[in-house]
């Protein structure tokens, strides 16, 4: 009898050793967990989105909203693609599609300022005959700057021209690409 009190105690001592072990290692568990959630909070430079989302304010205005989608391939490099859409009939154009690649020159990781080569499809009311619309496509370059917060929220200003080499007997010789846009990165 006195030793099945023996077993019973040293089981007993293991399973509280246990417990204690255990409670220790979820203790620090959950203080590096803790450490970890105040790391989360990172400068703008070192902020890690890759996606862009942005919304051409000054085309929305104008009543020929653009919205944009950029990839980011490097800290210095991106490719993107904007499409706007006419709600004002007093505008020529119908539609604007411009797939972009930017070479960016600032401190900050794709901030500041940037080149952009770009290509342009677009529709555009034919200037003879008002009711049909024709398709032209050219080559432009645009400079600009782009500013980040902290957060991700993205601000930029674009200017810049294209040149047509389609329909351009009826069509304007060049396109614009202008833009104040805002949007988010993540």
């Amino acid at each position: 009898m006195h030793y099945m009190k023996a077993i019973n105690a040293n089981i007993f001592d293991k399973e509280f050793k246990t417990y204690l072990i255990m409670k220790h290692v979820c203790i620090l568990v959950m203080i590096l967990f803790c450490f970890k959630g105040i790391s989360q909070e990172e400068p703008a430079e070192n902020f890690s989105g890759n996606n862009e989302f942005k919304l051409n304010v000054g085309y929305v205005i104008a009543g020929l909203p653009e919205v944009t989608y950029e990839r980011i391939l490097s800290d210095e490099t991106s490719v993107g693609f904007s499409a706007a859409f006419s709600i004002d009939e007093d505008i020529d154009y119908d539609f604007i599609a411009v797939p972009y690649f930017r070479f960016y020159f600032g401190k900050k990781r794709n901030a500041g300022f940037f080149i952009e080569a770009n290509t342009g499809i677009f529709t555009e009311e034919n200037n003879d005959a008002k009711t049909e619309s024709e398709l032209g496509l050219g080559a432009g370059m645009a400079v600009g700057a782009k500013f980040i917060t902290r957060k991700g929220w993205v601000a930029e200003l674009v200017g810049g021209l294209g040149r047509n080499f389609l329909n351009t007997d009826v069509l304007s010789e060049v396109y614009p690409r202008v833009g104040i846009s805002i949007g988010k990165r993540f």
